[in-house]
């Protein structure tokens, strides 16, 4: 379920950090309106431990991408689980630009 490669999950303290997510969704059939259905009906229905930042449509209605918020990728799976009889799920760690830059060195 998760793509690439997995963003560190600590910080140079060994403390516990929070990832970021994309979250690509595509709605099973092109078809949002079960998608819709149920959101309007349950609601987002995220776990305890994950957050949600914020989300885009496809200009088809046909994806979502949204921003989650964890401090592990097996957080997301009940949330996921939801959703899976009416949504595929593409879920690929990423950075802000400025801390991928920050963490990338320099070339001298």
């Amino acid at each position: 379920m998760v793509s690439g490669v997995l963003a560190r999950a600590f910080t140079t303290s060994g403390t516990l950090s929070l990832m970021l997510f994309m979250v690509i969704e595509s709605f099973k059939d092109g078809n949002p309106k079960r998608v819709g259905e149920r959101f309007r009906q349950a609601g987002r229905m995220l776990p305890d431990g994950v957050t949600y930042h914020t989300s885009w449509m496809d200009v088809a209605g046909t994806r979502c991408f949204q921003v989650m918020e964890a401090a592990h990728p097996k957080l997301l799976e009940p949330w996921t689980g939801e959703w899976d009889d009416l949504v595929d799920f593409e879920i690929v760690p990423i950075l802000t630009s400025s801390e991928f830059w920050s963490a990338t060195p320099r070339a001298s």
